[in-house]
């Protein structure tokens, strides 16, 4: 009886739904896969000289593949805890797919380049209009300028308390970091929101 009650239900587990969002070549996929625990699932593919007319690849040219229509991949915080990451295309055409990506967020992470901080324009505006809380994490690409949060915080005119934090999207450590950051942020918002419905 008592290695039943030791198992772990995983009809009670809590998954939470966290999107990665921003501007084309970004990093969100690479954000994804750094950090989840499963083989991401991706849905990539090659640019094409029909999209480079369409795409702006200005500080990306190396970039050789898109995401169509999102990433998904998964970190487990604690038992019966984990987070499920939707990451999502960055291109204005595939911005359809994100009003379905963002029902039941928890928040969103939008991933900036300083090289390009106008890209994540859209990204931010979308989740303050939805009142989805959201972290900037700007992905410190190499031999880009790097700006303070402060610095980042006052070009993109967040809401005041909106975190701002640098990141290496390639590394889970710092990837981990991220994700933290933003839960924590999106408990208070939602906590301060319960209370002000019930006072």
């Amino acid at each position: 009886m008592a290695s039943e009650h030791s198992d772990v239900d995983d009809s009670s587990a809590l998954a939470l739904k966290i999107l990665v969002a921003g501007g084309f070549g970004v990093g969100k996929t690479t954000l994804v896969g750094s950090v989840s625990e499963i083989r991401p699932l991706r849905t990539e593919e090659m640019l094409s000289e029909a999209g480079r007319l369409v795409d702006d690849t200005d500080g990306v040219d190396q970039k050789t593949t898109t995401t169509v229509a999102m990433d998904f991949g998964r970190i487990t915080i604690r038992s019966g805890l984990a987070l499920y990451l939707f990451g999502t295309p960055g291109q204005d055409r595939f911005w359809f797919l994100w009003d379905e990506l963002s029902q039941g967020a928890l928040g969103a992470v939008v991933l900036a380049d300083t090289r390009r901080l106008e890209d994540c324009f859209p990204a931010v505006d979308y989740f303050e209009h939805r009142r989805i809380p959201f972290v900037v994490a700007v992905n410190c690409f190499p031999g880009a300028r790097s700006y303070g949060a402060h610095d980042v915080s006052r070009a993109l005119d967040l809401d005041s308390g909106t975190p701002v934090v640098l990141c290496d999207a390639r590394d889970r450590d710092s990837g981990k970091e991220v994700l933290i950051r933003l839960v924590e942020y999106a408990g208070r918002m939602h906590t301060a929101r319960l209370l002000d419905s019930v006072s």
